[in-house]
């Protein structure tokens, strides 16, 4: 139990300095913040175990640390934008 609330904790904290460090609007609320930094602890797990080359049969969905997961919460918060942007740039025309 304590682990899954330090893990939506460490979403928190890491989706909304994610949003800090990319300007612009994001219209969500603190659930949507926490599932960004959920999300890019994933994302940042899985940067880090390609980079790190881990071959030792680890699997690649692991969380990271709090840098790991604000990395890969900015990550994942730019393609957010750039699928959203492009979807209502169709449904405009």
């Amino acid at each position: 139990m304590l682990t899954i609330i330090g893990f939506l904790v460490l979403g928190i904290i890491a989706g909304a300095l994610a949003r800090l460090l990319v300007p612009g609007r994001d219209p969500m609320g603190i659930v949507g913040t926490m599932l960004l930094g959920i999300v890019g602890s994933f994302v940042g797990g899985f940067l880090a175990s390609l980079l790190l080359n881990r071959g030792d049969g680890e699997a690649f969905l692991n969380p990271a640390g709090l840098i790991g997961s604000v990395i890969g919460a900015v990550l994942a918060l730019l393609l957010y934008r750039a699928i959203a942007g492009r979807s209502s740039a169709t449904s405009r025309h």
